[in-house]
């Protein structure tokens, strides 16, 4: 659901309607949305949002008008089928499952459906707000809580969302924090009553309207530290933000920081990198989020920066330079007594190999190393040349902490 913020914006007129929202909540295989992704239809047909980019977008449509039209909640697996080639299906090879909710128009007296309040309040928040949406599937009415500050939150000290599981179960809560503190989304299952607590909901999808929690965080923008205010760090600043980092450019010179190409960061500083990356570590501003590339290629800047910032718990680290450059670098830092496995853990010469030469060129290079560095299962090799899923599944994803060896271009930048 929160991927719809931005529409909700310009959409808000739909929510006073009669409306129903399908959701994915369980994929397998290669699928194109992940869990938590959601379309709005309403009565009169309108569309907000898409589940996997018009594979079974008509179908979901249908049975949104057949659940308003019932005012029950539904949900639909949908994969791929050979044997019926009209059939809605995912080319793909994946499989969705889609929760199918219906919010009828509010009646005059009563409170507001709690799906179509929480929407509303979505639709108040700034572009990159910290929120989470908890809802309660498979009861009817259903039940949700917008969650600000959800990397703060205690499951067990809020009312509401002790409300959403009403048993109690401890289990429930520590599951339902997990995601609102780490991000993402996943579906919580709730216990029937006088049954334990299952581990996940049935594969039958007749079977799985069964109470749950569908749990969507979106935490703060990661940070991306940006040292160096040059060519390869202005063509850095879009690429970064395009995949969603708060970008921080920091140059000792005034002269560079002060270059108009630089406004489209969050924050230009003007500060000694090692000393600026000091006093943000300091003051808790970093974390296992945040990536930084060092671009200065100049000892005096990199060498002290990276002493420090190869000490912090970071999510990657890269630095520009040639494989001359490199071993050098690698000789000075062992002799200034960073640990070599901190030091193997340094993306250098930074980005992959993609024959990158020209600035816009090396940024992609750079965003695509921060990208697969996310993920331990990433070979960097064309697609075509893999077998298995294309999308993989975002809970088996594990970020990658600490390389043994890295795989980066050689470019001769001096």
């Amino acid at each position: 659901m929160l991927d719809l913020i931005p529409s909700l914006h310009s959409g808000a007129h739909f929510l006073g309607s009669h409306f129903a929202v399908a959701t994915i909540v369980a994929a397998s295989g290669s699928v194109p949305r992940p869990v938590g992704t959601s379309m709005i239809v309403t009565a009169s047909g309108d569309v907000l949002g898409s589940l996997s980019g018009g594979c079974v977008e008509g179908a979901v449509v249908a049975l949104a008008q057949e659940a308003m039209d019932d005012g029950a909640a539904r949900r639909k697996r949908f994969g791929f089928s050979s044997a019926n080639a009209f059939a809605a299906g995912l080319t793909c090879g994946g499989e969705l499952d889609i929760h199918i909710e219906p919010v009828a128009p509010d009646a005059p007296g009563q409170a507001a459906h709690p799906l179509r309040t929480a929407l509303h309040q979505l639709g108040e928040l700034a572009p990159g707000e910290p929120v989470a949406l908890v809802r309660r599937l498979g009861t009817p009415g259903g039940g949700a809580v917008v969650v600000r500050e959800p990397a703060d939150a205690r499951a067990a000290e809020l009312p509401e969302l002790a409300s959403l599981v009403e048993q109690g179960h401890s289990m429930v809560l520590l599951r339902m924090e997990s995601i609102l503190h780490n991000g993402g989304a996943g579906v919580v299952p709730l216990a029937e009553p006088g049954s334990c607590l299952p581990e996940k909901l049935g594969q039958d999808p007749q079977d799985s309207l069964r109470p749950a929690l569908l749990v969507e965080s979106r935490l703060a923008p990661p940070r991306m530290l940006v040292f160096g205010a040059n060519d390869f760090g202005a063509a850095l600043i879009p690429a970064a933000k395009l995949l969603g980092y708060r970008v921080t450019v920091v140059d000792a010179r005034p002269a560079f920081t002060a270059q108009s190409r630089f406004a489209a960061a969050d924050d230009v500083v003007t500060d000694w990198p090692h000393r600026y990356l000091a006093a943000e570590s300091a003051a808790g501003r970093l974390d296992s989020r945040t990536v930084a590339a060092v671009l200065t290629h100049d000892p005096k800047f990199d060498l002290p920066l990276l002493e420090k910032v190869l000490d912090l718990d970071l999510a990657y680290v890269g630095a520009m330079g040639s494989r001359r450059s490199h071993l050098q670098r690698m000789e000075e830092l062992l002799a200034a007594g960073v640990r070599p496995e901190r030091i193997a853990s340094l993306h250098s010469p930074i980005g992959l190999d993609i024959g990158a030469v020209t600035p816009a060129e090396v940024a992609v290079s750079i965003t695509a190393e921060i990208v697969a560095a996310r993920n331990r299962a990433a070979s960097c090799t064309p697609l075509r040349d893999r077998s298995g899923p294309i999308h993989q599944h975002p809970a088996r994803r594990q970020p990658l902490q600490a390389p043994a060896t890295v795989n980066q271009q050689e470019i001769a930048w001096t």
